[in-house]
């Protein structure tokens, strides 16, 4: 990785001489940039480019400021960045005076001012390793705060977004397809934004019936209803304090979502069958595979709601856009695995069962690829899980539908070559045009509604959504 070494100040006779020297003593890894004053360096410090080493004539400053304005500039900006004072000589009050303004070295000129840039070099050099192996500990250690594995700047971004969120007490919409992670990533907010000791519940609105579900978060009094025969505190007291986790909020009836906006918005509950109202303090996570803003457009969610309830949205990308992390998940669930059933140790995948993961949609995401992985190491009989064990096969297997015509259907475009000698397309060609016809004339059949259409082809519903997408039919 290359790393700059910035000048800072005009260009002459003093600082030319400089730059050669340091030209000659870097290696290839280094390159010497200008910079012209110090405002130019602090906007590239802000727009995250920072060079490895600034290096400043404690005589002429940058030309506009004096060198203790530049190193002031400088340090109320970033106290780390190594800074390098250079003179034409040295005594103990200038390297002290200089020191205090916030450099971190001094460098003197004259005749030995190549050997002497050569040590400098070598002490940055070692002082920039120690900082990449801080900031590796820094990032092992966020990525074990919130038990996430992998590298990818998708992920790294879900990171960023936790740690900036988390200390701040308003609701966070999580979105992404099921098997994502979403639940692990609410349990990350809360874990990052306060003491252990405070609760979190989860409530999985999708289980609970219409009739149910008011009982459920804000509990009931004794009598309220048949069987009621004692007082229940509702999820949100149970949270007070900590942390609610609502997932699948995209399923909860709108005739309920009005009663919860008036809980997010005032922070007060009422139990059902009671009178009083009751104050809690609570951090709301929710957390959704449906795109609300076409249930918003049918009137199955409050755009209220979704305003109040989105203070940040973090969205979990699917396994399939995160192919550079399989191998890290393949060995985190591995090893997983292995610390529960000690008899199935030291598992790892093969070039070419990892090769054939990477080909593979995942529609249930990470849930899916930890199945997968499980069953493989208890196909497996050695020490090496081969591609054959994987048992990867259609994504999700297709229940027998009803036979549907899909003459009229064009079929998705396809590749050019391979096609059979009628002309009517390769087998998969052939297939996929099945497939969207039955699709779209199920959809029709049901008015557009996907959960019936799902019915009617004997998928579920997940399913259904998973070929929908696929064949991009809305």
């Amino acid at each position: 990785m290359t790393r700059s070494i910035a000048i800072l100040g005009r260009r002459g006779r003093d600082l030319d001489d400089l730059a050669a020297a340091l030209s000659a003593r870097a290696d290839s890894r280094s390159e010497i940039v200008w910079v012209p004053d110090a405002g130019a360096l602090l906007e590239r410090l802000r727009g995250g480019d920072p060079p490895a080493l600034v290096v400043v004539d404690y005589a002429h400053g940058d030309g506009r400021l004096d060198a203790r304005a530049v190193l002031d500039r400088i340090r109320s900006f970033d106290r780390e960045l190594p800074v390098v004072v250079v003179a034409a000589h040295a005594d103990v009050d200038l390297v002290a005076e200089a020191v205090r303004a916030g450099a971190t070295d001094f460098l003197v000129r004259g005749e030995r001012l190549p050997d002497r840039v050569a040590t400098l070099l070598g002490k940055l050099d070692r002082l920039l390793r120690l900082r990449e192996r801080a900031e590796d500990a820094a990032r092992q250690l966020r990525a074990a705060r919130f038990h996430m594995v992998g590298s990818s700047r998708a992920i790294e971004q879900v990171r960023e977004r936790i740690a900036r969120v988390a200390p701040i007490p308003r609701p966070v919409l999580i979105t992404g397809e099921r098997g994502t992670g979403k639940e692990l990533v609410a349990r990350a907010i809360h874990a990052a934004s306060g003491p252990a000791t405070r609760p979190m519940v989860a409530v999985n609105c999708a289980a609970f019936a219409e009739g149910l579900i008011e009982s459920e978060l804000f509990g009931h009094e004794k009598g309220a209803f048949t069987g009621a025969t004692h007082t229940v505190p509702g999820r949100f007291e149970q949270a007070d304090g900590g942390t609610l986790f609502l997932d699948e909020i995209g399923n909860m009836p709108v005739a309920f979502q009005k009663k919860l906006l008036r809980v997010v918005e005032y922070g007060t509950c009422t139990r059902v069958g009671g009178r009083a109202e009751i104050a809690v303090a609570v951090r709301i996570v929710s957390a959704t595979n449906v795109d609300l803003a076409q249930q918003i457009a049918r009137g199955g969610f409050l755009a209220d709601l979704h305003d109040r309830l989105a203070f940040e949205t973090i969205h979990l990308p699917p396994l399939r856009e995160r192919g550079e992390d399989l191998g890290a998940l393949a060995d985190h669930f591995l090893d997983l695995l292995g610390q529960e059933i000690p008899a199935l140790r030291g598992k790892r995948l093969s070039a070419t069962a990892l090769a054939a993961l990477q080909r593979y949609p995942f529609p249930g995401n990470l849930r899916e690829l930890k199945n997968i992985l499980e069953r493989a190491a208890y196909r497996d009989t050695g020490a090496e899980i081969d591609a054959e064990d994987l048992g990867l096969g259609t994504p999700i297997p297709v229940v027998a539908a009803p036979v549907v015509a899909a003459s009229t259907h064009a079929a998705p475009a396809g590749p050019a070559s391979g096609r059979c000698a009628d002309g009517k397309g390769t087998f998969r060609e052939q297939v996929a045009g099945l497939e969207h016809g039955l699709l779209v004339d199920a959809l029709r059949a049901a008015g557009g509604n996907q959960a019936e259409a799902a019915r009617q082809l004997g998928l579920t519903y997940h399913q259904f959504r998973y070929y929908a997408r696929k064949h991009s039919v809305e």
